[in-house]
């Protein structure tokens, strides 16, 4: 009988110690992800100094939401913070890399070609935190130029640095999974240029915005794509509507850009 009492005792202490192990290792999973920086646990803060015309300087202060600055950001497709530059009728596009300055700044020039309205939308990662979105709208004091339309575009090619890019979308149906194709060209000769140069990581980058510059929609390049002359993106576009395309491609140390104006379709 003691040599039974002696074994179970064993066995309970045995179970005991691994029902123990195992609600630690619970535990310490909770505290990762309760320490994990999340997307609506960060504020950015936004100024410009300067005028349409001349270098202006943007500043983008990211801070946690009890006032302390992020301090640290991972690489995110090769940069520490990707900013975007959009005039409110999407005529102007720029794609520029702030420098970090410390204490959860980053400092960057642009020069706006006009007053107005511009939408600034920043993508980065802080280490230890998911990677995230913010945006803003900014008022840039100069002559406004005259707003141009976003309208659809009624053959989808645009030229750029000497090269023909041509869009096939398939699949622009609200939150649904779209397909966008850049076949990129020599303009001139008509030859396909199969010598593309990775841009940011990736065959090339793509970004996307609603007509009124309230949807940012993130695209992806597929994996494993060569040097072109075909690159191949997907994308979601959250409504039906009006989007801006932009499109940018690295060759032969040149980076160039161009753009679309698609409609995408209500569900069925």
């Amino acid at each position: 009988m003691n040599k039974l009492w002696i074994l179970l005792t064993s066995l309970s202490v045995l179970l005991t110690g691994c029902a123990g192990s195992q609600a630690s290792w619970e535990t310490e999973a909770v505290a990762e992800t309760s320490d994990r920086l999340m997307a609506d646990a960060v504020e950015a803060s936004w100024s410009v100094e300067g005028a349409a015309g001349e270098e202006s300087r943007i500043r983008i202060d990211i801070r946690k939401k009890d006032g302390t600055p992020v301090e640290a950001f991972d690489l995110n497709h090769e940069k520490l913070l990707h900013l975007i530059v959009a005039s409110e009728d999407l005529s102007y596009f720029a794609h520029i890399h702030p420098e970090h300055v410390g204490g959860g700044a980053f400092d960057v020039a642009n020069v706006f070609p006009a007053g107005g309205k511009y939408r600034l939308i920043a993508d980065f990662k802080p280490t230890g935190g998911d990677a995230m979105t913010k945006l803003t709208w900014i008022e840039v004091a100069g002559e406004p130029a005259p707003a141009a339309e976003v309208l659809p575009s009624e053959t989808p090619v645009d030229a750029a640095a000497g090269k023909r890019v041509a869009l096939t979308a398939e699949g622009l149906v609200e939150d649904e999974a779209a397909t966008l194709t850049f076949s990129i060209a020599d303009e001139a000769s008509g030859e396909p240029i199969a010598d593309l140069e990775p841009y940011l990581g990736a065959i090339g980058h793509v970004v996307v915005l609603s007509e009124d510059g309230e949807r940012y929609v993130h695209v992806h390049a597929e994996a494993d794509q060569g040097t072109g002359p075909d690159a191949i993106f997907e994308a979601t576009f959250p409504q039906a509507g009006i989007y801006k395309i932009w499109g940018q491609f690295q060759h032969r140390g040149e980076v160039f850009t161009a753009s679309y104006v698609v409609e995408v379709a209500e569900r069925t």
